[in-house]
């Protein structure tokens, strides 16, 4: 397992590796589900005291530890820029934009300072600069629109693989009713940046 990426061609998968933060899985025709927030949405502070809580309790102490972000982070802290709905839709645009070319989407949600998207990852096109092009291209976007400059999203990302089928259900599940957990609307349906409408429709 090699966690410090190395040498790799632009379009080389680089299976497990780390950028410093968090270890990352890249691997072709994968189904992955991966999380990115906003620069604000989680202090410093906070990261660094779970950190130190959960520094030796392995991986069920690294899965607490992500619910905790995850609970904070729907808590809604932050500047929660992506309650514009002018930011939203370009995120959500960005998404859908090389939708069968460089990935398959699958799910997503916009919450307001937090994305969750499902994706099938293709060959060729690296996880990690798949999302640096989301990242890249919204952030921009969002600082035109709200006439600012420096850093809109936070570095780095949160990725898992999809195991199985039943996997697959929970995680689909968990995207779709973020808004719900997150007391934003009664329905997931009721959430417009989200594709829990269209999931909805197949049944």
């Amino acid at each position: 397992m090699n966690l410090h990426g190395g040498s790799h061609r632009a379009d080389e998968h680089r299976e497990w590796y780390s950028r410093g933060y968090l270890p990352h899985f890249d691997h072709a025709e994968l189904v992955q589900t991966i999380t990115f927030r906003l620069g604000d949405a989680l202090p410093a502070y906070v990261v660094e005291a779970l950190s130190e809580r959960y520094a030796h309790s392995g991986a069920k102490g690294d899965a607490e530890k992500r619910q905790q972000i995850e609970e904070y982070l729907d808590a809604g802290h932050g500047s929660c820029a992506l309650r514009d709905e002018r930011i939203a839709a370009v995120v959500e645009g960005a998404l859908h934009h090389f939708d069968g070319q460089r990935y398959r989407l699958l799910a997503w949600v916009v919450m307001p300072n937090h994305v969750h998207t499902m994706i099938e990852t293709m060959a060729g096109h690296p996880l990690g600069r798949v999302i640096h092009s989301w990242k890249s291209f919204t952030g921009n976007e969002a600082n035109r629109i709200l006439s600012r400059t420096g850093m809109f999203w936070h570095p780095d990302f949160f990725d898992r693989f999809i195991r199985d089928a039943d996997h697959f259900d929970q995680a689909l599940a968990y995207i779709h009713q973020n808004p719900v957990a997150a007391g934003l609307v009664p329905r997931a349906e009721d959430w417009r940046f989200s594709s829990a409408r269209l999931w909805a429709s197949r049944r």
